[in-house]
């Protein structure tokens, strides 16, 4: 067995490869050591039952039920579907950050509903602890092996006798954002009961190649002008770029300073018109596109082969934009304004083309403050951490509301 730590934040001189880009967010794995919201006390008054999913093709994956102790009926069901990577049912952060999916199951026990927690394909524990197996951990079309082994464990939970089939309810984040809107929009399809309703947050609701680009490529010019440009003429001045470097990661620096400067003075290199500024999108930004090699996608900065397979095959497949306004049901849409890997316009632009389907029961929310893993955090060197508790209550109000 390994316990593996994979990137998940993606930035300036770390590998896309390692947790399948972040390209959708990987959160993927730290401490092996027990998550903060994993104490016994946010337990309390929930029951737990280790349950095992065969998800085909020769991985029976561990996971767990957890319903409310007073449960004395057959109960609507929260199917939890992560973002992407070898993340465990826990969706265990680095650094011992706390987790992803602890808080959300906990506060949808306690509206009364059952939720369903799984270790994807590949992972044997938490932390993530993860097969010896390549062959599990990296199936040759790894996304649409990602969409099956969600719909067995929907159908799964439909099978279990605590749960009412026709209240299936699917809560995806990031990747699962995308797992979420493919199954429910054609359910029959993936042979699952028609879904509830649907939670997404972190919004994967543009091609591929467009969330890629922006995480190579688009955040650093962002970053550029909102925390650099100070007088915000669209260049920067030698000042400008020392000041701005002031207080930034070590490995953030250094990916700046070799393309802005050259000692004390701005880079030459960069400076093409010679002028002593450097214009932030026409010069800094050929040489930082040059860098993230997203015109030569899918061999963009950092891709691996295992990568590479992944980003072709996920883009096979619709993303929330598309899918998601084909499904009749409650929506639920959350999306923090700091995410840099899925940004909240592309959750406005899922929530407008729901509503341009003609779909009634729609609810976008954005969070000024909140990143990708729905944590208060700043934006271009954020940290992971637990949901912030105004997204849990959010999102207890609208399963109330929907129960």
């Amino acid at each position: 067995m390994k316990i593996r730590k994979l990137a998940g934040w993606l930035g300036p001189g770390r590998s896309v490869a390692v947790a399948l880009v972040a390209v959708i967010g990987a959160l993927s794995a730290g401490s092996s050591s027990a998550p903060h919201s994993d104490k016994a006390d946010g337990w309390k008054g929930i029951f737990r039952k280790s349950v095992s999913i065969d998800l085909g093709r020769g991985w029976v994956t561990k996971g767990e039920l957890s319903l409310p102790a007073s449960a004395h009926k057959k109960l609507p069901l929260v199917v939890l579907l992560h973002g992407s990577g070898h993340n465990d049912m826990n969706s265990t952060l680095p650094d011992n950050a706390g987790s992803v999916f602890v808080p959300l199951t906990q506060t949808a026990n306690r509206e009364g509903f059952a939720v369903l927690r799984f270790n994807k394909r590949g992972v044997t524990g938490l932390g993530p602890t993860l097969t010896d197996d390549e062959s599990q951990l990296y199936p040759q079309k790894p996304y649409e092996q990602v969409l099956s082994d969600a719909a067995s464990v929907a159908r799964f939970g439909a099978s279990l006798p605590e749960v009412d089939p026709s209240r299936i309810y699917l809560l995806g984040h990031s990747e699962g954002t995308q797992v979420a809107a493919n199954l429910a929009a054609d359910p029959r399809a993936a042979n699952i009961p028609k879904p509830a309703g649907v939670i997404t947050m972190g919004v994967v609701g543009s091609a591929i190649r467009t969330v890629l680009t922006y995480q190579l490529f688009g955040v650093r010019l962002a970053q550029l002008h909102e925390e650099f440009d100070v007088d915000g003429d669209g260049s920067l001045t030698r000042t400008e770029i020392s000041d701005g470097l002031i207080g930034q990661p070590s490995d953030l620096v250094a990916y700046y300073r070799d393309v802005l400067l050259s000692g004390d003075q701005v880079k030459p290199e960069t400076d093409t018109d010679r002028n002593g500024v450097l214009a932030i999108d026409a010069e800094v930004g050929r040489v930082l596109r040059a860098k993230s090699r997203i015109d030569d996608y899918p061999n963009s900065e950092g891709v691996d082969e295992h990568t590479k397979r992944y980003i072709l095959d996920i883009d096979r497949f619709a993303n929330v934009s598309v899918d998601l306004p084909k499904f009749d049901g409650p929506t639920l849409l959350l999306n923090g304004e700091n995410d840099v890997q899925t940004p909240a316009r592309v959750a406005r632009v899922a929530d407008d083309a729901i509503a341009k389907a003609g779909r009634r029961d729609h609810t976008l929310i954005t969070y000024p403050g909140i990143g990708h893993v729905m944590n208060l955090t700043s934006k271009f060197t954020g940290k992971f951490g637990e949901p912030d508790p105004a997204v849990l209550s959010d999102i207890a109000r609208w399963l109330k509301a929907h129960r």
